[in-house]
């Protein structure tokens, strides 16, 4: 299995059009580099790809990706769909922006999926330029990927959307992905509320988590921005401090471990930051957009 790590911001991007915190400052005068939309590409046998979210900046995404070269006939697409972990504009716009294709799929949890459907549009939209199907991923039960691969949805959160309206069950999914033929697997969660036992037990047998790093702390969006709203971790489990993820990370070494979905304004975001220093010393990565992974 091959994964391109095709962005690795949270929503917003890095740096974010209408912030100025230091990360943001320190990336407009290119002493940090920029960084696109949190999105993640796999593929079983290198001809067929899906797209783990769809996120805003999918076009300059997919032509920065030798892997989505059109061809061989002047509209073939290797893009065969799309799974997405939740709703969140973030996860969700770059569809708008896949009209054109015809044939692909669109994967998604119950909740999510109406959601797009009817709150955000996107089914009138899709239905009206090009032939996309639609599927509920259903917790715990795997299906099949063009490309031999094997998919499993998992819960692992509520938070809905805010354009969404109230219904009850599951609005956030992680993604274990499978390979029959090379026996690698990875588990993609760019959005985890809690380290929970369910939560561990899907690491059995993974060979690469990429992981909510979303912020550092609880309180960071607040101390960050000035703005007395951005105190909390907004459904995201925080990378330090009491009930964070990186104890929980340093227990599985031999586990590749990768943050992802990072905040503008998080430190990670600075290769020069203490925070930084200290996931490496743990093992844990942030790595660049277009990083490639074998498994």
């Amino acid at each position: 299995m091959r994964v391109v790590v095709l962005g690795t911001a949270a929503g917003g991007g890095f740096p974010q059009w209408n912030c100025a915190c230091s990360p943001c400052a320190l990336a407009r005068k290119g002493l940090l580099p920029s960084r696109s939309q949190d999105c993640l590409a796999v593929s079983g046998n290198g001809s067929d790809w899906w797209l783990l979210n769809a996120s805003p900046d999918i076009r300059v995404q997919l032509v920065g990706s030798p892997e989505f070269t059109p061809g061989p006939g002047r509209r073939d697409t290797p893009l065969r769909g799309v799974l997405l972990t939740s709703a969140e504009l973030d996860h969700s716009l770059g569809v708008f922006s896949l009209r054109e294709g015809g044939g692909q799929t669109l994967y998604a949890p119950a909740n999510a999926l109406s959601a797009l459907r009817s709150n955000l549009g996107l089914g009138p939209v899709l239905d009206n330029y090009a032939g996309w199907s639609w599927h509920e991923t259903v917790p715990e039960q795997p299906f099949e990927l063009t490309g031999e691969l094997v998919a499993t949805a998992h819960a692992v959160g509520v938070k809905r959307p805010k354009y969404a309206g109230e219904q009850p069950g599951p609005w956030v999914v992680a993604y274990r992905i499978h390979d029959p033929v090379t026996g690698g697997t990875l588990l993609y969660a760019p959005c985890l509320a809690s380290w929970s036992a369910d939560f561990e037990a899907l690491l059995a047998g993974v060979d690469c988590l990429l992981l909510d790093g979303t912020f550092c702390s609880t309180d960071e969006m607040g101390v960050r921005t000035g703005h007395t709203k951005g105190q909390s971790a907004m459904g995201h489990l925080p990378v330090f401090g009491d009930g964070g993820s990186l104890p929980e990370l340093r227990r599985f070494p031999a586990m590749r471990r990768i943050y992802t979905h990072l905040n503008n304004t998080n430190p990670l975001l600075d290769p020069a930051s203490p925070e930084s220093a200290e996931i490496a010393a743990a093992g844990v990565e942030v790595v660049p957009d277009g990083t490639v992974v074998t498994l």
